[in-house]
């Protein structure tokens, strides 16, 4: 039997630890296992993987870089290096990794997947297009090729077929399929007479951003029953093109015909040219005077309402934002105050190092995204990253600069300063994977002009 600290046991212990999602104690055995047999690529390659998710990339990809060094031609390794490099944007070389594998494995649908997500990720979007068609057609089960076709499809402003080809996201083991006892809507066209019921799907931001499609049902003669989460409900509360809101369907409501959300596109938006205004919300009289009160010491300044992060269990989340700290070089700037509208976890850090000192917590007792919402309307500007925040503020028509990453969702495709979603928002985009030093500087440089020239005006 072997010795508890020899190789063989701490290499066992390690993978079973890791098994069974003890993260903290696997990463801990690896490490002592891996001083002992610092040749073993394999184990590297496991360590890498579980570095990347607990959300520790940049480590992730130097452990896989020492992985991949000892054993390039080990499949394992070599997927879980091309994994981490499509993570961090290092898109070319990660294809050129898969290539490879393909060489040696010409069917593997992951790497076929893979490339077609790089493409993507580039902003390539005929390149990924032209990949992942035949797939589709080759494979029509595999529902991953049909989920990057279509957000390839939806990069390029193709929504008639992208947001027929997303339909597939229910065979994806990311999301739950339905069960409703009602019967699904699945292209009808004559709804006259018929109710039917739109699901919330997926995150609050994409509750704004495609509840302005609901007077395309309407127009098919539906009675439309629109259901809310409970944080969204009173912005939703006289939403256009809904007959009905609310948080639970009542037992004596007829429903015809459900629907998601995120397939209301399917009632006729084909392309930009067929982007209707954004979503109208309902912001209350009480959420107001709240928020007045909560603003009022700062009648003199110009007052700048500020999200860094969304919500901290969405897988991509570690990508899209940033720490709260990069907002303070702009409470340096004369005259300019900033006010949190983050309501979440992540408070902890921005309370507990002063930082809400310099950042003011307008959000952190918030009731719902009523009470944010208002509280944007008293703000002078909103800068956010890429979460609900957004689109709240580009729904209420407010100024709204919004800090991407170098792999945006597909509403901001990859280039440009400016959305036909939303016409009032700025785009600031990173142009560093990780980096995010660069574009807040050009943020803060981009304020300071815009308070002087405000300035200069008056």
């Amino acid at each position: 039997m072997p010795q508890p600290d020899s190789p063989a046991a701490l290499r066992t212990a390690a993978v079973d630890a890791h098994r069974r999602g003890d993260l903290a104690r696997a990463q801990d055995l690896y490490a002592r296992y891996l001083a002992l047999v610092p040749g073993d690529a394999g184990h590297w390659s496991n360590l890498g993987v579980l570095l990347r998710t607990s959300g520790r990339h940049a480590m992730a990809l130097r452990v896989q870089q020492r992985a991949y060094a000892l054993t390039p031609d080990a499949p394992g390794v070599r997927n879980n290096y091309a994994n981490i490099l499509s993570d961090l944007g290092d898109y070319e070389r990660s294809v050129a990794l898969r290539h490879e594998a393909l060489e040696k494995t010409p069917g593997d649908l992951n790497q076929l997947a893979m490339i077609g997500r790089c493409y993507r990720g580039m902003g390539k979007y005929r390149a990924a297009v032209a990949h992942l068609e035949p797939l589709v057609t080759q494979y029509p089960d595999e529902a991953e090729f049909q989920i990057q076709l279509a957000f390839a499809r939806l990069g390029a402003g193709d929504y008639a077929q992208g947001f027929q080809d997303y339909r597939a996201r229910w065979g994806s083991a990311e999301l739950t399929p339905r069960n409703i006892p009602f019967a699904q809507w699945d292209g009808q066209t004559d709804l006259a007479g018929k109710s039917v019921l739109v699901l919330p799907e997926q995150g609050f931001g994409d509750a704004v951003l495609f509840n302005r499609l609901l007077p395309l049902l309407a127009a098919h003669g539906a009675r439309v029953l629109l259901l809310v989460e409970k944080p969204m409900a009173r912005l939703f509360q006289d939403v256009a093109g809904a007959d009905w809101v609310g948080t639970a369907l009542p037992v004596s409501e007829k429903v015809d015909y459900w629907i998601n959300v995120m397939d209301l596109p399917l009632l006729g938006l084909h392309s930009r040219a067929d982007i209707p205004p954004p979503t109208r919300l309902h912001v209350p009289a009480d959420s107001v005077a709240r928020a007045q009160t909560i603003v009022a010491p700062y009648a003199d300044s110009f007052r700048v309402g500020v999200v860094w992060t969304g919500s901290l269990t969405y897988k991509g989340n570690a990508f899209r934002s940033f720490g709260h700290t990069d907002f303070l070089p702009l409470t340096d700037l004369p005259g300019v105050q900033l006010f949190s509208l983050y309501k979440g976890p992540a408070l902890h850090a921005y309370r507990a190092d002063g930082s809400s000192a310099l950042i003011v917590d307008a959000a952190g007792t918030d009731r719902d995204l009523a009470d944010c919402a208002a509280t944007m309307q008293q703000m002078d500007l909103i800068i956010t990253s890429d979460t609900a925040t957004a689109h709240i503020a580009g729904s209420l028509g407010l100024p709204c600069w919004t800090i991407l990453h170098w792999d945006p969702f597909w509403v901001f495709t990859h280039r440009g300063a400016k959305t036909p979603w939303y016409p009032s928002m700025r785009l600031f985009r990173q142009t560093t994977p990780l980096d995010w030093s660069e574009v807040m500087g050009r943020v803060r440089d981009a304020l300071e002009r815009h308070v002087a020239k405000l300035r200069g005006a008056a």
